[in-house]
């Protein structure tokens, strides 16, 4: 293998170590990272707001929503990411807080930050989800943003009583996989 080759390489598996160590919860107490999760959820809903205006009274008259932080690698052919958020009940009131994890093939290359919102329409598509947690699905997006700066191509997916939106944080990536996501509530923070 040449030095180009490993230096590339060597360089991709950092930046997936650094960005999925962002993903993590890391150190802190329950509330304090129920807390940070709080306000992931506050700032993910306040740009998807601003973005997607409608989208306000949809989730207000919803049976429930989540909101994810997910931070995704894609090296060639495979593809793996993880994250965490919190689902609202809206019947309730009740949060469960919730992690994620994905894994996928398909042709990509590169790392980004990504937000997902989902709308269950449902009472029992959001009791589904909050028991099940799995997802299938394809995705093929281009992103090449940072911070404010940039552009990505994103977009919003219907399942059968869910909607789901998706909004990129940061990242360079040019990918079309399938992939499986798999959802479970978090024993610490329920």
């Amino acid at each position: 293998m040449s030095i180009k080759k490993l230096w590339f390489m060597g360089a991709l598996l950092t930046g997936s170590l650094m960005l999925f160590g962002c993903a993590s919860m890391g150190d802190g107490t329950v509330a304090e990272k129920q807390q940070a999760i709080l306000d992931m959820q506050q700032t993910t809903l306040t740009r998807l707001y601003a973005e997607k205006p409608d989208t306000r009274a949809q989730i207000a008259n919803s049976a429930g929503y989540a909101v994810f932080s997910n931070a995704n690698v894609n090296v060639i052919f495979f593809a793996a990411g993880t994250g965490y958020g919190v689902v609202t009940n809206q019947a309730s009131g009740s949060r469960t807080y919730m992690n994620m994890a994905e894994g996928g093939v398909g042709l990509g290359l590169g790392a980004k930050d990504y937000r997902i919102v989902m709308v269950f329409h449902s009472q029992d598509s959001l009791n589904y989800f909050v028991e099940n947690g799995w997802a299938v699905g394809g995705n093929a997006d281009a992103t090449a943003k940072a911070a404010n700066k940039g552009a990505s191509a994103e977009g919003e997916d219907y399942l059968g009583n869910v909607t789901v939106y998706t909004m990129t944080e940061s990242g360079l990536a040019l990918q079309a996989t399938i992939k499986g996501t798999k959802f479970w509530k978090d024993k610490e923070l329920n």
